[in-house]
Protein backbone atom coordinates (compact mmCIF):
# COMPACT_ATOMS: atom_id res chain seq x y z
CA UNK A 1 0.00 0.00 0.00
CA UNK A 2 2.80 2.39 0.87
CA UNK A 3 4.54 1.58 -2.41
CA UNK A 4 1.35 2.38 -4.35
CA UNK A 5 0.97 5.77 -2.64
CA UNK A 6 4.58 6.60 -3.41
CA UNK A 7 4.15 5.80 -7.09
CA UNK A 8 0.95 7.89 -7.32
CA UNK A 9 2.70 10.84 -5.68
CA UNK A 10 5.63 10.61 -8.08
CA UNK A 11 3.23 10.45 -11.04
CA UNK A 12 1.38 13.59 -9.90
CA UNK A 13 4.62 15.50 -9.41
CA UNK A 14 5.79 14.44 -12.86
CA UNK A 15 2.64 15.52 -14.70
CA UNK A 16 1.57 18.63 -12.76
CA UNK A 17 4.25 21.11 -13.78
CA UNK A 18 1.87 24.03 -14.44
CA UNK A 19 -1.74 25.08 -13.84
CA UNK A 20 -3.18 23.83 -17.13
CA UNK A 21 -4.64 20.70 -15.54
CA UNK A 22 -6.65 22.70 -13.00
CA UNK A 23 -8.34 25.39 -15.06
CA UNK A 24 -11.84 24.06 -14.29
CA UNK A 25 -11.51 24.20 -10.51
CA UNK A 26 -10.62 20.54 -10.06
CA UNK A 27 -10.27 19.76 -6.38
CA UNK A 28 -6.72 18.77 -5.69
CA UNK A 29 -3.99 19.16 -3.14
CA UNK A 30 -1.66 20.39 -5.87
CA UNK A 31 -0.43 23.90 -4.99
CA UNK A 32 -0.94 25.09 -8.58
CA UNK A 33 -4.71 24.95 -8.18
CA UNK A 34 -5.20 28.71 -7.69
CA UNK A 35 -6.07 31.66 -9.92
CA UNK A 36 -3.01 33.69 -8.97
CA UNK A 37 -0.66 31.01 -10.29
CA UNK A 38 -2.86 30.68 -13.36
CA UNK A 39 -2.41 34.43 -13.94
CA UNK A 40 1.36 34.01 -13.72
CA UNK A 41 1.24 31.12 -16.21
CA UNK A 42 -1.20 32.50 -18.76
CA UNK A 43 -1.80 36.21 -18.08
CA UNK A 44 -5.54 35.65 -17.53
CA UNK A 45 -6.64 37.70 -14.54
CA UNK A 46 -8.54 35.96 -11.71
CA UNK A 47 -11.53 38.26 -12.15
CA UNK A 48 -12.06 36.85 -15.64
CA UNK A 49 -13.72 33.83 -14.06
CA UNK A 50 -16.35 35.64 -11.98
CA UNK A 51 -19.81 34.68 -13.24
CA UNK A 52 -22.77 36.89 -14.21
CA UNK A 53 -21.06 40.26 -14.02
CA UNK A 54 -22.84 41.86 -16.98
CA UNK A 55 -25.82 44.18 -16.70
CA UNK A 56 -28.00 41.81 -18.73
CA UNK A 57 -27.50 38.56 -16.82
CA UNK A 58 -26.53 39.73 -13.34
CA UNK A 59 -29.94 39.21 -11.75
CA UNK A 60 -31.11 36.11 -13.60
CA UNK A 61 -31.40 34.17 -10.35
CA UNK A 62 -32.99 37.11 -8.47
CA UNK A 63 -36.32 37.93 -10.13
CA UNK A 64 -37.26 40.60 -7.61
CA UNK A 65 -34.06 42.57 -8.20
CA UNK A 66 -34.36 42.06 -11.95
CA UNK A 67 -37.86 43.51 -11.90
CA UNK A 68 -36.67 46.42 -9.75
CA UNK A 69 -33.89 47.31 -12.20
CA UNK A 70 -36.29 47.16 -15.16
CA UNK A 71 -38.78 49.43 -13.40
CA UNK A 72 -36.11 51.94 -12.40
CA UNK A 73 -34.64 52.02 -15.90
CA UNK A 74 -38.09 52.78 -17.32
CA UNK A 75 -38.64 55.57 -14.80
CA UNK A 76 -35.21 57.09 -15.47
CA UNK A 77 -35.78 56.97 -19.21
CA UNK A 78 -39.15 58.69 -18.89
CA UNK A 79 -37.87 61.47 -16.60
CA UNK A 80 -34.52 62.18 -18.27
CA UNK A 81 -33.95 65.64 -19.70
CA UNK A 82 -32.65 65.91 -23.28
CA UNK A 83 -28.85 65.63 -23.39
CA UNK A 84 -27.03 68.94 -23.18
CA UNK A 85 -23.33 69.66 -23.58
CA UNK A 86 -20.99 72.62 -23.44
CA UNK A 87 -17.49 72.84 -24.89
CA UNK A 88 -15.41 74.99 -22.54
CA UNK A 89 -11.90 75.42 -21.17
CA UNK A 90 -12.29 74.43 -17.55
CA UNK A 91 -9.13 76.36 -16.60
CA UNK A 92 -10.75 79.69 -17.41
CA UNK A 93 -14.47 78.88 -17.45
CA UNK A 94 -16.47 80.21 -14.50
CA UNK A 95 -18.57 77.22 -13.51
CA UNK A 96 -21.11 79.54 -11.86
CA UNK A 97 -22.18 80.59 -15.36
CA UNK A 98 -24.07 77.31 -15.56
CA UNK A 99 -26.62 79.08 -13.32
CA UNK A 100 -27.86 75.88 -11.74
CA UNK A 101 -27.40 73.64 -8.73
CA UNK A 102 -26.78 69.95 -9.28
CA UNK A 103 -27.79 66.86 -7.33
CA UNK A 104 -25.17 64.62 -8.95
CA UNK A 105 -21.69 65.48 -10.26
CA UNK A 106 -19.30 63.08 -11.98
CA UNK A 107 -15.68 64.10 -12.61
CA UNK A 108 -13.41 62.26 -15.02
CA UNK A 109 -10.15 64.26 -14.94
CA UNK A 110 -7.37 63.62 -17.51
CA UNK A 111 -4.68 62.43 -15.11
CA UNK A 112 -1.03 61.99 -15.97
CA UNK A 113 -1.24 58.55 -14.39
CA UNK A 114 -3.28 57.34 -17.35
CA UNK A 115 -0.43 58.20 -19.70
CA UNK A 116 2.02 56.11 -17.67
CA UNK A 117 -0.23 53.10 -17.22
CA UNK A 118 -2.48 52.82 -20.29
CA UNK A 119 -0.82 55.16 -22.79
CA UNK A 120 -3.55 57.80 -23.00
CA UNK A 121 -2.58 61.11 -24.57
CA UNK A 122 -4.31 64.41 -23.79
CA UNK A 123 -3.77 67.96 -24.97
CA UNK A 124 -3.38 68.82 -21.29
CA UNK A 125 -2.81 66.66 -18.22
CA UNK A 126 -4.38 67.94 -15.02
CA UNK A 127 -2.64 67.57 -11.69
CA UNK A 128 -4.53 67.33 -8.42
CA UNK A 129 -3.75 70.90 -7.36
CA UNK A 130 -5.44 72.19 -10.51
CA UNK A 131 -8.42 69.87 -10.02
CA UNK A 132 -8.83 71.07 -6.45
CA UNK A 133 -9.09 74.68 -7.67
CA UNK A 134 -12.27 73.90 -9.59
CA UNK A 135 -15.13 75.65 -7.78
CA UNK A 136 -17.36 72.60 -7.66
CA UNK A 137 -18.86 73.78 -4.37
CA UNK A 138 -20.50 76.69 -6.21
CA UNK A 139 -22.83 74.43 -8.22
CA UNK A 140 -23.80 71.76 -5.67
CA UNK A 141 -27.25 71.53 -4.12
CA UNK A 142 -27.79 71.44 -0.36
CA UNK A 143 -27.98 67.67 -0.49
CA UNK A 144 -25.94 66.22 -3.31
CA UNK A 145 -23.46 63.54 -4.29
CA UNK A 146 -20.21 63.54 -6.20
CA UNK A 147 -18.18 60.83 -7.94
CA UNK A 148 -14.58 61.38 -9.03
CA UNK A 149 -12.36 58.94 -10.91
CA UNK A 150 -8.95 59.06 -9.25
CA UNK A 151 -6.85 56.24 -10.70
CA UNK A 152 -5.17 53.71 -8.46
CA UNK A 153 -2.19 55.44 -6.83
CA UNK A 154 -1.76 58.93 -5.36
CA UNK A 155 -5.24 59.96 -6.50
CA UNK A 156 -6.83 58.08 -3.62
CA UNK A 157 -5.48 60.61 -1.11
CA UNK A 158 -5.64 63.61 -3.43
CA UNK A 159 -9.25 62.84 -4.32
CA UNK A 160 -10.20 62.90 -0.66
CA UNK A 161 -8.62 66.33 -0.30
CA UNK A 162 -10.72 67.58 -3.21
CA UNK A 163 -13.89 66.22 -1.64
CA UNK A 164 -13.10 67.97 1.62
CA UNK A 165 -12.36 71.28 -0.12
CA UNK A 166 -15.65 71.12 -2.03
CA UNK A 167 -17.67 70.42 1.12
CA UNK A 168 -18.22 66.67 0.67
CA UNK A 169 -17.58 63.72 2.95
CA UNK A 170 -16.27 60.51 1.43
CA UNK A 171 -18.87 57.79 1.88
CA UNK A 172 -18.00 55.08 -0.65
CA UNK A 173 -15.22 53.85 -2.90
CA UNK A 174 -16.47 52.25 -6.13
CA UNK A 175 -13.84 49.97 -7.59
CA UNK A 176 -13.56 49.04 -11.25
CA UNK A 177 -12.05 45.53 -11.47
CA UNK A 178 -10.61 45.25 -14.97
CA UNK A 179 -10.83 41.92 -16.80
CA UNK A 180 -8.72 40.99 -19.81
CA UNK A 181 -10.75 38.22 -21.41
CA UNK A 182 -10.34 39.63 -24.93
CA UNK A 183 -6.62 40.32 -24.62
CA UNK A 184 -4.98 38.22 -21.88
CA UNK A 185 -1.42 38.97 -20.94
CA UNK A 186 0.77 40.81 -18.47
CA UNK A 187 0.92 44.59 -18.34
CA UNK A 188 3.97 46.16 -19.91
CA UNK A 189 3.66 49.63 -18.36
CA UNK A 190 4.08 49.20 -14.61
CA UNK A 191 4.20 51.88 -11.95
CA UNK A 192 7.85 52.40 -10.89
CA UNK A 193 7.08 51.94 -7.17
CA UNK A 194 4.34 49.33 -7.55
CA UNK A 195 4.78 45.88 -6.02
CA UNK A 196 1.85 44.24 -7.82
CA UNK A 197 0.32 44.65 -11.24
CA UNK A 198 -2.61 47.02 -10.84
CA UNK A 199 -5.80 45.75 -12.42
CA UNK A 200 -8.30 48.10 -10.83
CA UNK A 201 -9.28 51.75 -10.68
CA UNK A 202 -11.12 53.73 -8.03
CA UNK A 203 -14.02 56.16 -8.15
CA UNK A 204 -14.51 58.02 -4.87
CA UNK A 205 -18.02 58.96 -3.84
CA UNK A 206 -18.82 61.92 -1.60
CA UNK A 207 -21.96 63.14 0.13
CA UNK A 208 -22.99 66.69 1.03
CA UNK A 209 -25.72 67.55 3.50
CA UNK A 210 -27.78 65.24 5.67
CA UNK A 211 -29.11 62.26 3.74
CA UNK A 212 -30.37 59.12 5.48
CA UNK A 213 -31.59 56.03 3.71
CA UNK A 214 -34.33 55.53 6.30
CA UNK A 215 -35.92 58.99 5.88
CA UNK A 216 -34.81 60.33 2.47
CA UNK A 217 -36.42 57.77 0.18
CA UNK A 218 -37.48 60.60 -2.10
CA UNK A 219 -33.82 61.32 -2.91
CA UNK A 220 -31.87 58.04 -2.62
CA UNK A 221 -32.54 54.34 -3.08
CA UNK A 222 -29.70 52.48 -1.37
CA UNK A 223 -28.53 48.89 -1.90
CA UNK A 224 -29.81 48.64 -5.46
CA UNK A 225 -26.27 48.15 -6.84
CA UNK A 226 -22.94 47.11 -5.36
CA UNK A 227 -19.70 49.08 -5.09
CA UNK A 228 -17.86 46.95 -7.68
CA UNK A 229 -17.77 47.27 -11.45
CA UNK A 230 -16.32 44.18 -13.12
CA UNK A 231 -15.81 45.08 -16.76
CA UNK A 232 -13.33 44.52 -19.58
CA UNK A 233 -10.25 46.71 -19.63
CA UNK A 234 -10.21 49.17 -22.50
CA UNK A 235 -7.59 48.78 -25.27
CA UNK A 236 -4.21 50.40 -24.79
CA UNK A 237 -4.47 54.15 -25.38
CA UNK A 238 -8.16 54.45 -24.46
CA UNK A 239 -9.41 56.19 -21.33
CA UNK A 240 -13.05 55.11 -21.63
CA UNK A 241 -14.71 54.26 -18.33
CA UNK A 242 -17.37 51.57 -17.93
CA UNK A 243 -20.86 52.82 -18.70
CA UNK A 244 -22.09 51.01 -15.60
CA UNK A 245 -20.99 53.95 -13.43
CA UNK A 246 -23.87 55.94 -14.94
CA UNK A 247 -26.32 53.17 -14.07
CA UNK A 248 -25.07 53.06 -10.48
CA UNK A 249 -25.49 56.82 -10.10
CA UNK A 250 -28.93 56.96 -11.70
CA UNK A 251 -30.24 53.98 -9.73
CA UNK A 252 -29.00 55.42 -6.45
CA UNK A 253 -29.85 59.13 -6.59
CA UNK A 254 -33.30 60.30 -7.68
CA UNK A 255 -32.10 63.82 -8.46
CA UNK A 256 -32.53 64.82 -12.12
CA UNK A 257 -29.88 67.56 -12.23
CA UNK A 258 -26.75 65.67 -13.26
CA UNK A 259 -23.42 67.21 -14.31
CA UNK A 260 -20.52 65.40 -16.00
CA UNK A 261 -17.23 67.31 -15.84
CA UNK A 262 -14.41 66.46 -18.30
CA UNK A 263 -16.91 64.67 -20.51
CA UNK A 264 -16.42 63.74 -24.16
CA UNK A 265 -18.65 63.24 -27.18
CA UNK A 266 -18.84 59.53 -26.37
CA UNK A 267 -20.21 60.24 -22.88
CA UNK A 268 -23.05 62.58 -23.88
CA UNK A 269 -26.10 61.00 -22.29
CA UNK A 270 -29.81 61.80 -21.77
CA UNK A 271 -30.44 63.28 -18.35
CA UNK A 272 -26.93 64.75 -18.10
CA UNK A 273 -25.23 68.08 -18.78
CA UNK A 274 -21.75 67.31 -20.10
CA UNK A 275 -19.02 69.95 -20.05
CA UNK A 276 -15.33 69.86 -20.92
CA UNK A 277 -12.67 70.87 -23.45
CA UNK A 278 -12.82 67.62 -25.42
CA UNK A 279 -16.34 68.16 -26.75
CA UNK A 280 -16.70 69.18 -30.37
CA UNK A 281 -19.83 71.35 -30.08
CA UNK A 282 -22.31 72.91 -27.64
CA UNK A 283 -26.08 73.10 -27.24
CA UNK A 284 -26.39 74.27 -23.63
CA UNK A 285 -28.83 77.05 -22.75
CA UNK A 286 -29.24 77.80 -19.04
CA UNK A 287 -32.84 79.04 -19.36
CA UNK A 288 -33.99 75.98 -21.27
CA UNK A 289 -32.10 73.67 -18.92
CA UNK A 290 -33.52 75.21 -15.74
CA UNK A 291 -36.98 75.17 -17.29
CA UNK A 292 -37.01 71.36 -17.00
CA UNK A 293 -37.14 71.61 -13.20
CA UNK A 294 -39.67 74.42 -12.55
CA UNK A 295 -42.54 72.16 -11.49
CA UNK A 296 -42.93 71.28 -7.77
CA UNK A 297 -40.41 68.53 -7.02
CA UNK A 298 -39.34 68.85 -10.63
CA UNK A 299 -35.73 68.12 -9.73
CA UNK A 300 -36.68 64.57 -8.61
CA UNK A 301 -37.56 61.55 -10.70
CA UNK A 302 -40.23 60.41 -8.26
CA UNK A 303 -40.99 56.78 -7.48
CA UNK A 304 -43.74 54.38 -8.52
CA UNK A 305 -45.59 52.04 -6.20
CA UNK A 306 -43.94 49.02 -7.81
CA UNK A 307 -40.44 50.40 -7.20
CA UNK A 308 -41.28 51.33 -3.63
CA UNK A 309 -42.52 47.80 -3.02
CA UNK A 310 -39.49 46.12 -4.61
CA UNK A 311 -36.58 48.26 -3.47
CA UNK A 312 -34.48 47.37 -0.38
CA UNK A 313 -35.39 49.46 2.65
CA UNK A 314 -34.07 50.04 6.14
CA UNK A 315 -35.79 47.86 8.74
CA UNK A 316 -38.42 49.74 10.78
CA UNK A 317 -37.24 50.94 14.20
CA UNK A 318 -38.01 48.55 17.02
CA UNK A 319 -40.31 49.80 19.77
CA UNK A 320 -39.93 48.23 23.20
CA UNK A 321 -42.79 49.28 25.40
CA UNK A 322 -43.13 53.02 24.95
CA UNK A 323 -39.45 53.53 24.18
CA UNK A 324 -37.80 53.71 20.77
CA UNK A 325 -34.15 52.65 20.38
CA UNK A 326 -33.10 56.32 20.49
CA UNK A 327 -34.62 56.70 23.96
CA UNK A 328 -33.20 53.47 25.38
CA UNK A 329 -29.85 53.21 27.15
CA UNK A 330 -26.90 52.63 24.86
CA UNK A 331 -26.66 48.96 24.08
CA UNK A 332 -30.42 48.46 23.85
CA UNK A 333 -30.86 46.46 27.04
CA UNK A 334 -29.84 46.19 30.65
CA UNK A 335 -26.75 48.11 31.65
CA UNK A 336 -23.42 46.40 31.84
CA UNK A 337 -23.37 43.90 34.66
CA UNK A 338 -27.13 44.41 34.82
CA UNK A 339 -29.39 42.85 37.36
CA UNK A 340 -31.09 39.53 36.98
CA UNK A 341 -34.59 38.97 38.19
CA UNK A 342 -35.59 35.62 39.54
CA UNK A 343 -39.17 34.53 39.07
CA UNK A 344 -39.50 30.99 40.33
CA UNK A 345 -37.03 28.93 38.37
CA UNK A 346 -36.83 31.36 35.41
CA UNK A 347 -33.88 33.79 35.17
CA UNK A 348 -34.27 36.89 32.95
CA UNK A 349 -31.94 39.73 32.04
CA UNK A 350 -34.33 42.49 33.17
CA UNK A 351 -32.91 45.52 34.93
CA UNK A 352 -34.55 45.91 38.37
CA UNK A 353 -35.21 49.19 40.16
CA UNK A 354 -32.14 50.78 41.72
CA UNK A 355 -31.49 49.24 45.13
CA UNK A 356 -29.51 50.64 47.99
CA UNK A 357 -26.54 48.42 48.92
CA UNK A 358 -26.95 46.45 52.13
CA UNK A 359 -24.68 46.94 55.11
CA UNK A 360 -21.13 45.82 54.52
CA UNK A 361 -21.54 43.26 57.27
CA UNK A 362 -23.88 41.34 54.99
CA UNK A 363 -21.11 40.86 52.41
CA UNK A 364 -17.97 38.80 52.34
CA UNK A 365 -15.06 39.23 49.98
CA UNK A 366 -13.45 36.46 47.94
CA UNK A 367 -9.93 36.67 46.62
CA UNK A 368 -9.13 40.33 47.36
CA UNK A 369 -10.73 43.71 46.85
CA UNK A 370 -11.80 45.51 43.77
CA UNK A 371 -15.11 47.20 43.21
CA UNK A 372 -18.34 47.04 45.10
CA UNK A 373 -20.67 44.10 44.88
CA UNK A 374 -23.81 43.75 46.83
CA UNK A 375 -26.82 41.51 47.18
CA UNK A 376 -30.24 41.72 48.63
CA UNK A 377 -30.82 38.38 50.22
CA UNK A 378 -34.34 38.78 51.55
CA UNK A 379 -35.99 39.78 48.24
CA UNK A 380 -36.33 38.13 44.86
CA UNK A 381 -33.81 40.47 43.17
CA UNK A 382 -30.10 40.11 43.67
CA UNK A 383 -26.98 41.62 42.10
CA UNK A 384 -23.43 40.29 42.08
CA UNK A 385 -20.34 42.13 40.84
CA UNK A 386 -16.61 41.56 40.90
CA UNK A 387 -15.32 39.47 43.77
CA UNK A 388 -17.97 39.97 46.43
CA UNK A 389 -20.26 37.14 47.49
CA UNK A 390 -23.18 37.26 49.93
CA UNK A 391 -22.53 36.04 53.46
CA UNK A 392 -24.43 32.81 54.15
CA UNK A 393 -27.64 33.38 56.05
CA UNK A 394 -27.83 32.10 59.61
CA UNK A 395 -30.27 29.22 60.11
CA UNK A 396 -33.57 30.18 61.75
CA UNK A 397 -33.83 29.65 65.50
Amino acid sequence: MQLLLTRVTMLIKKRCTDSSAFLKGTQSANPHNDYCQHFVDTGERPQNFIRDVGLTNRFEEYPKLRELILRKDELIQNTNTPPMYLKCDLETFDIRDLDSKFDVILLEPPLEEYQRTIGVTYDKYWNWEEIEKLEIEQVTALRSFIWIWCGSSDGLDAGRRCLKKWGFRRCEDICWIKTNIKNPGHGKNLEPKAIFQRTKEHCLMGIKGTVRRSTDGDFIHANVDIDLVIAESEPYGSDEKPVEIFHIIEHFCLGRRRLHVFGKDATIRPGWLTIGPNLTSSNFDSEIYNGYFKEPNGCLTGCSEEIEHLRPKSPPPKVIGNMTPAAMPRGGGAQRGGAVQREGAVMRGIAPPRLAPPPRSALVQRGGGGGMAWARMSGSIFRIRNNWLPRPMAPPR
